[in-house]
């Protein structure tokens, strides 16, 4: 049941993979040009979120972004997609280990539809190998979110170490 995509986007050693691993899960895994404290940071700060999240080619624009990452806290984020009503994205935190862990519930396509989102930061050498768990409810979940959202992750952790290079090159300053 393992189907797996790559992405060579950015640095030939920062590839990107997105592999469903069964039949209610998709993997993503990154290594991150920063350490783990601030990869971490990046998403579970609105202010930085907001900067990376998005991917730029889906000509979307991020209308709201707000986390409260504490455990029993809620995100939202809201889309203009281009249509009359924005998208709404939002859910629970449900574990936070500050630069460790991190997993949310995502509760907008309700409950036969939710999925959990498990995110790993491990650092070695000052970079972060970052694996990014959706567990769906079901087979037929996944299968009606496809994939496309996990894809679109090679260009969305493109775009966290744009942000990265961003940070350091202005605290050098």
């Amino acid at each position: 049941m393992s189907a797996r995509k790559e992405s060579e986007a950015g640095s030939a050693k920062n590839r990107t993979t997105v592999e469903r691993t069964s039949d209610r899960d998709v993997v993503v895994t990154r290594t991150i040009n920063g350490p783990a404290r601030i990869v971490f940071d990046a998403f579970t700060k609105a202010e930085l979120f907001r900067r990376w999240w998005v991917p730029k080619s889906m000509g979307m624009t991020l209308l709201s972004c707000e986390l409260d990452a504490r455990v029993g806290g809620n995100y939202r984020l809201e889309f203009d997609v281009g249509g009359a009503e924005p998208a709404a994205f939002f859910g629970t935190y449900v574990e936070v280990k500050p630069d460790s862990r991190l997993a949310w519930t995502n509760d907008e396509a309700g409950e036969e539809g939710r999925s959990v989102t498990t995110v790993t930061f491990e650092e070695k050498g000052g970079k972060t190998l970052v694996v990014l768990r959706e567990r769906y409810a079901s087979k037929e979940a996944l299968d009606a979110a496809g994939t496309g959202a996990a894809e679109a992750m090679f260009e969305t952790f493109d775009q966290l170490d744009e942000l990265l290079v961003e940070l350091r090159e202005s605290s050098a300053r």
